[in-house]
């Protein structure tokens, strides 16, 4: 298995842009098509933890679910468990180094953590 891991959404020019990086730089990753296959909470403590944020620091706050759910005044526990129930508020593209995390907004910060 691969060190490297991204959370891809295909529908996200972002996520594209971010996948097609890493197949130009030639590195050997895994996808993890996030909305496929939904995360667990644990796992995505585990992401949090390597990026070093907080679920209000990762959920999309100007997707239209995160009003919907009337999420504004959550707490971050809250935000956590929205987000494990509906990964469509995850922050992407997530890229994965082994103990390392990034959000590749913009898509230099996966520079940062890339040993390819």
């Amino acid at each position: 298995m691969a060190d490297i891991e991204i959370w891809h959404n295909s529908r996200c020019s972002k996520s594209r842009a971010a996948l097609n990086y890493l197949q130009e730089k030639n590195c050997d990753f895994t996808i993890k098509e996030y909305l496929k296959e939904n995360p667990k909470k644990d796992e995505l403590e585990a992401i949090l933890k390597k990026l070093n944020k907080k679920p209000s620091e990762v959920i999309r706050k100007k997707e239209a679910l995160f009003k919907e759910l009337n999420l504004k005044d959550a707490s971050e526990e809250d935000l956590l468990e929205a987000m494990v129930q509906n990964p469509k508020l995850i922050e992407r593209p997530i890229v994965i180094y082994k103990d390392r995390a990034v959000i590749a907004r913009p898509l230099e910060l996966v520079e940062e953590i890339l040993p390819c």
